[in-house]
């Protein structure tokens, strides 16, 4: 039984419940996961420059692959929940059919719209691996890093899918856990 929540109250997070949810809230922690990475890495780059005048070989190639696949993976992360800065002018002030069927829309629109970046950002992958593309100090490939990136845009386009068919077909799905609070 879920508990009643009234106006003014934040439910409290629940574990997920079914493997779909399992799956969303895992792409969710890769992406914070990343977050932490490039944290360390500017962190741990500045006090070695700082404290004892030396640098990371390629900390500067990591600092921007690492910033490149964050991108990519924090997407998929903001993606199905919604959660990204938006402007609701015209959605504020219109029905709860209508509501729906905006957000329908714009769902599709950036399914398209990522889809697209998916399949080029493949291409990229291709390319820098046949152009044998290496970091400057310690000669490493760096499409690996393109390929994790690329995985962040695939797992993008699984959950704005899944957010797709959530919208259209189980609309009390979708943000369930998540309440929309207003900056003030």
């Amino acid at each position: 039984m879920t508990p009643e929540i009234t106006e003014g109250q934040t439910p409290a997070i629940q574990a997920p419940q079914n493997g779909m949810d399992r799956f969303i809230a895992g792409i969710e922690w890769i992406a914070a996961g990343f977050v932490g990475l490039v944290a360390a890495d500017i962190f741990i780059s500045v006090m070695l420059r700082y404290f004892f005048s030396y640098s990371i070989p390629d900390g500067y190639d990591f600092g921007r692959l690492f910033l490149g696949i964050l991108i990519f993976w924090g997407i998929a992360a903001t993606s199905y929940r919604g959660a990204h800065i938006t402007v609701d002018l015209v959605w504020e002030n219109v029905s709860l059919k209508y509501k729906r069927a905006i957000d329908i829309f714009a769902t599709l629109v950036l399914l398209l719209v990522v889809t697209v970046q998916t399949i080029m950002l493949f291409d990229k992958v291709v390319q820098t691996r046949a152009q044998h593309v290496l970091t400057y100090d310690l000669q490493l490939p760096t499409w690996p890093f393109f390929l994790v990136a690329w995985l962040g845009d695939v797992a993008a386009v699984l959950l704005i899918a899944v957010r797709t068919f959530r919208l259209v077909f189980y609309p009390h799905r979708v943000n369930e856990e998540h309440v929309n609070d207003p900056v003030e």
